[in-house]
């Protein structure tokens, strides 16, 4: 992030972080953002999301809420915990093979950017998960703001244990507030483990969703994210894998349903730093109305990172002529022994396709349908769960029946 040489103007979002982090006696933090404020287009991770723009309010901090029970999505075989205004709430006995517990202090890698140190010094207590090693579980974590509007930063933090194979599941919703939610997700892969993670923003129109997930993987790890936009007015999840064994292979990939007025950002920094890793970064935004989705991706091969395979993919769909699609892949390369790419599309339903399923009859706004479907499935098909395929599903049906 570039520091300022000057003093940064605050505005009245600036003033309430900062009366928040001090009231919470993370002073190092509230200094942070004292000198450099929320960041702006001159940032170049914030180029197309300005926050000093975007963001014009925080509310006071969350307050203690009552427990709600019913998870928000039906996947059969999950053991499933709360996150209620930050506090955790946990829902029978966690089955063998899976340790619940909380740990203190944030739970992210500090670095140069504000959401991760607003987060690390308000998120007091964060929810911790260790999967045992070979064991096999799959996990939702319904983390929800509720009641009036409130600014809630939470974290999990989450182990998964050698050769273990686990399905983590995170939805983000709440009341329909202005809230502002800032979360943190910590997930490490030991040797040989194999996971999925999917996290699902469904929060109401008038919430700002910002969220952090930091990967680290072991030998011969092998991890799938899919990062679902569809619900808050503006949202932005940044993405930090690392890859830090010989091995070790990520998809990482991710959705932005955009409906109008909507503004939604996935950023990733995928680090590669040791040899013989490899990952697939695939994104698709699909966009209607006024609205904007966003994609950045960076992969950085280290000097050390000697046969690294490495493809970038973003693909843009637009749905009216006021929608925008924005990209910006790069590369990062100080190894000269890898086989690595980028590239990004933009565009409208293919003509030459609808107009063949309009001639077999099919009425226009189905065709456009299983058009999308099919620009999407890409990206679904491969969750190999039936329950948690068929819920992905059933959220893409029902933003494209009614924008929500």
């Amino acid at each position: 992030m570039v520091r300022p040489n000057f003093p940064v103007r605050l505005g009245a979002a600036e003033e309430a972080l900062i009366a928040q982090l001090k009231s919470a006696g993370a002073d190092q933090a509230a200094e942070r953002v004292t000198v450099a404020g929320l960041p702006t287009r001159r940032v170049e991770s914030y180029h197309y999301t300005d926050l000093k723009t975007l963001l014009r309010a925080v509310p006071p901090m969350g307050q203690p809420a009552n427990q709600v029970d019913v998870p928000a999505l039906a996947i059969a075989g999950s053991y499933n915990l709360t996150l209620i205004n930050g506090a955790v709430f946990q829902q029978g006995e966690a089955p063998a093979g899976l340790k619940v517990g909380t740990v203190t202090g944030g739970v992210l890698t500090t670095r140069d950017d504000i959401l991760v140190h607003v987060n690390n010094g308000l998120a007091r207590e964060a929810l911790s998960l260790d999967v045992a090693s070979g064991a096999e579980q799959i996990v939702q974590i319904a983390r929800r703001i509720e009641g009036e509007a409130a600014h809630v930063a939470d974290a999990v933090k989450i182990f998964v244990g050698d050769g273990a194979k686990a399905t983590i599941v995170e939805t983000f919703t709440g009341s329909k507030a202005a809230h502002v939610g800032n979360h943190a997700t910590y997930l490490a892969l030991g040797k040989d483990a194999v996971v999925t993670h999917v996290t699902i923003d469904l929060s109401g129109r008038e919430t700002s969703h910002f969220a952090t997930n930091e990967y680290h993987l072991a030998d011969g790890a092998k991890l799938r994210t899919l990062i679902v936009h569809a619900g808050a007015g503006l949202s932005r999840t940044h993405l930090f894998p690392r890859l830090g064994g010989a091995g070790a292979h990520a998809d990482v990939t991710g959705l932005n349903l955009v409906s109008d007025g909507q503004h939604s950002d996935i950023t990733m920094e995928t680090s590669h730093a040791v040899a013989h890793t490899s990952s697939q970064p695939l994104f698709k935004s699909i966009t209607r109305g006024h609205s904007k989705a966003v994609v950045q991706g960076k992969l950085i091969v280290a000097r050390d990172a000697q046969k690294t395979d490495a493809k970038f993919m973003h693909q843009g769909l637009m749905l009216s002529d006021e929608a925008e699609v924005l990209s910006k892949p790069e590369l990062e390369i100080y190894a000269d022994d890898v086989v690595c790419g980028h590239g990004s599309t933009c565009g409208k339903l293919d003509e030459d396709s609808l107009f063949y399923l309009l001639s077999r009859g099919i009425p226009k706004a189905e065709a456009e349908t299983m058009l999308v479907r099919g620009f999407i499935a890409e990206l679904i098909d491969p969750i190999e769960d039936d329950a948690l395929n068929e819920a992905l599903q059933g959220i893409v049906d029902g933003w494209l029946l009614t924008g929500q």
